[in-house]
């Protein structure tokens, strides 16, 4: 194969391979790490102790206190006094959010929506997403007793189905989620297999390594701003300033991965483009070594009369 060809043929596979490389980590940080129960449930875990989630989810917990509050006021013809319960619902819901209890809340409560979501997208019926909260009270009121908190053994636990995706809903995910199930495997697969093949065809193979290296490192620097204008889009479509720093804080968790890999791979794409520059000047550097040594100036001659 002549030499121009093994170079264009090498340029196209390795570009084919940069080009798959930050779809790929993409595809496979949400296979493998959001769709895992266990590691959704440790990278959420953290949030319980941010003080902006705290705050969204004692707002929460707390309007819907006051509401059930107000409708049993209407119903008993009772009329509510100003200000009446929200101070103490206030502070009885924020002290909540910052005890023990709270975290195992939390835990409980990520693992049962993530499994439920899981198991739907898994599931070929099409039926909506609902939360048993029978099960998060349970260990509430276990954690409760434990610490001897009065009354926590008259907590009621009582089998509520809590709605949280809609039928339609799920089925628009379940057909991304199956896209992404098979890219999160094959598109990595496929980037490690066209770089190996444009390497193999180069003519100068440390040549294509480094192009691989650079293409693998500007690969990584777009998912990385990728991830970053994602967070900016998210938050600007909050419609509530007040929720956009605990949105913030779940976007972050949720993509620490992701951001990780981006910048893995672009510190490793630079190191082996260096490594590759290196290699080939210390080269130069011994075939010009090598060269003085087998041509020696002749030393000159007396000439005869």
């Amino acid at each position: 194969m002549p030499t121009r060809l093994r170079n264009a043929l090498s340029a196209a596979l390795i570009a084919l391979s940069c080009l798959l490389v930050p779809f790929g980590a993409l595809a496979a940080c949400v296979t493998y790490g959001l769709a895992d129960t266990g590691r959704y449930v440790t990278a959420m875990a953290p949030l319980a102790a941010d003080p902006a989630v705290q705050g969204a989810v004692a707002d929460s917990v707390e309007a819907g206190i006051l509401d059930e509050v107000d409708d049993r006021l209407e119903a008993s013809s009772a009329a509510p006094e100003p200000g009446g319960v929200r101070p103490f619902v206030d502070d009885a819901v924020r002290s909540f959010t910052r005890t023990d209890a709270f975290h195992t809340a939390w835990d409980a409560g990520n693992r049962a929506v993530h499994d439920a979501v899981l198991r739907a997208l898994r599931d070929d019926r099409e039926r909506a997403v609902t939360v048993d909260l029978a099960p998060i009270t349970a260990q509430v009121k276990r954690r409760l007793t434990d610490d001897h908190v009065l009354l926590a053994r008259r907590i009621p636990v009582e089998h509520t189905e809590v709605p949280v995706l809609p039928a339609d809903e799920v089925a628009r995910l379940r057909k991304g989620y199956d896209v992404l199930e098979v890219a999160g495997f094959w598109l990595p697969v496929s980037a490690a297999v066209l770089a190996a093949a444009g390497i193999a065809v180069a003519a100068c193979r440390r040549r294509a390594v480094t192009a691989t290296a650079l293409g693998t490192a500007l690969g990584g620097a777009f998912l990385a701003l990728a991830v970053a204008i994602g967070r900016r889009l998210t938050l600007a479509d909050i419609g509530e300033a007040a929720h956009r720093p605990a949105a913030g804080a779940i976007y972050d968790a949720l993509t620490q991965t992701l951001r990780t890999v981006s910048w893995l791979l672009v510190v490793l794409g630079l190191t082996v483009a260096l490594a590759c520059r290196l290699t080939e000047y210390l080269a130069r550097r011994r075939r010009a070594s090598a060269a003085l040594a087998a041509d020696p100036a002749q030393e000159p001659t007396r000439a005869r009369v």
